[in-house]
């Protein structure tokens, strides 16, 4: 017999013992569904091992597998090709299909770290523009205080001076200049608040 024949021969009969495995399997044959494990159960994990590079990983998807030709027998037909080439085929899209999802999931837990990281003030770009905004703002409260408050102010906040300083500085009584700075800083609070109301 010449090598060509041989070949086809050995395809034909492969072709019909998958025609016969997956009759059984439809007719809910157990030993059928440990036959399959038997033959293709090296080729399954090997091929979903090489996508998914995790042992474990790897082991669920070939599960999954052969619960799926167990659940779905028909799924396979002898007509389209080997059942070898079938197993295959669904070892390495189970395989990538688990491998994305761990990637979005992923994905997720970081999207969520970062938001967390965000909502409880760990965001230092955010945290800079919330501190030049507030600056801002103050800035612009100064600018409306009375001249005598915001010379009060500037001494006491803005040059360091003690009130008793900031008194003897501008004249005054060392209980009005206190009054004074009391009203800027009340002043300056309610236009921050207000600020941030908005």
């Amino acid at each position: 017999m010449e090598v060509s024949a041989v070949l086809e021969k050995r395809a034909t009969d492969a072709a019909e013992d998958d025609a016969r495995l997956r009759d059984r399997l439809v007719f809910g044959d157990q030993t059928a569904l440990a036959d399959l494990h038997d033959r293709f159960s090296a080729l399954v994990y090997t091929i979903a091992a090489r996508v998914t590079r995790d042992g474990p990983a790897a082991e669920d998807v070939t599960q999954e597998v052969f619960l799926a030709v167990w659940q779905h027998p028909h799924a396979f037909e002898p007509a389209k090709g080997s059942l070898r080439a079938w197993l295959a085929m669904l070892a390495h899209r189970r395989a990538v299909d688990l491998v994305r999802r761990e990637e979005a999931q992923r994905r997720t837990a970081r999207d969520g770290r970062l938001h967390a990281g965000a909502v409880s003030g760990g965001d230092p770009v955010g945290d800079q523009v919330s501190a030049a905004d507030t600056k801002a703002r103050l800035a612009a409260a100064l600018r409306e205080l009375p001249e005598h408050l915001d010379r009060a102010v500037t001494l006491a906040y803005l040059e360091g001076r003690t009130y008793r300083e900031v008194a003897a500085e501008l004249g005054l009584p060392e209980g009005t200049a206190k009054s004074r700075l009391r009203e800027a800083l009340r002043r300056l609070a309610e236009a921050l608040h207000d600020g941030e109301a908005r």
